[in-house]
């Protein structure tokens, strides 16, 4: 595992690092990033650069995983959209519990599940907040969205 940060506790869960130190087959490479890939057919290595002197090195691998952090990337979204203090999207009751709730939203109804605070907006995934971070999670809310915005369209 090439991570940036010197080791894995500021960012994941204690059990999860006995876990991976219970493996011989797990190395943590801290403060590293990964520079660059090579192959042909396949991923057969890749270059590893220290973050502290710049020093790499080429190991070999067989396959890439990559998970660069949980920041929402919510930036572009130039509506305003309510956001929480780490700027991820507040949605349906989460917008109800919000002390601005009377001045946001604007509707007769109260917002659907995975609506922001901009009727007929809805928001999945990794992007909203209290969002659980897994794939399967954001799939099913994907789904989930397209219902609502059925529901949506049908009211307007």
């Amino acid at each position: 595992m090439v991570i940036r940060k010197p080791d894995l506790t500021s960012t994941m869960s204690d059990y999860l690092i006995k876990q991976i130190a219970t493996h011989a087959n797990i190395e943590v490479v801290g403060n590293s990033e990964i520079k660059e890939v090579f192959g042909n057919e396949r991923i057969e290595s890749v270059c590893i650069a220290s973050t502290i002197d710049g020093t790499y090195n080429v190991a070999p691998a067989d396959v890439l995983f990559v998970f660069i952090g949980a920041k929402p990337v919510t930036d572009w979204i130039h509506l305003d959209i309510a956001k929480d203090n780490k700027q991820f999207l507040l949605i349906g009751t989460d917008l109800i519990g919000n002390s601005n709730f009377g001045t946001i939203w604007k509707q007769r109804r109260p917002p659907m599940l995975l609506e922001t605070c901009i009727p007929g907006i809805f928001a999945a995934g990794d992007v909203r907040s209290g969002a659980m971070n897994r794939v399967a999670s954001a799939v099913g809310e994907g789904a989930m969205a397209i219902k609502f915005v059925h529901e949506y369209l049908a009211e307007v």
